[in-house]
């Protein structure tokens, strides 16, 4: 089982440029190792009698069919601009 010191814990948290308390080292240490130990857990779990799955259902994408539709012309959409110039939407500068 692999196991995390204290001194690793202040290694990352040197390396990460933290100021930890040593409360939160210690808590740290004792979060990680116990992530470190769920870990552990998953990997021995014996999934040779598991079916793979790409997803928790049986459910499939529904598309629907891709056909050519008329738009609306640049008129009707301008229609909504509070400006335009050029047969374009005109916005105010936001860069200087």
């Amino acid at each position: 089982m692999a196991q995390i010191t204290r001194d690793e814990i202040v290694h990352i948290e040197k390396l990460a440029m933290l100021n930890l308390s040593e409360q939160e080292i210690d808590n740290y240490t004792k979060d990680m190792q116990e992530i470190l130990n769920y870990a552990e857990i998953i990997n021995n779990i014996d999934t040779s009698n598991t079916d793979e799955t790409i997803a928790t259902t049986e459910q499939f994408n529904k598309f629907r069919k891709d056909e050519v539709i008329p738009s609306k012309t640049r008129e009707n959409l301008l229609q909504n601009a509070p400006s335009q110039v050029e047969g374009m939407f005109q916005i105010p500068n936001v860069i200087n």
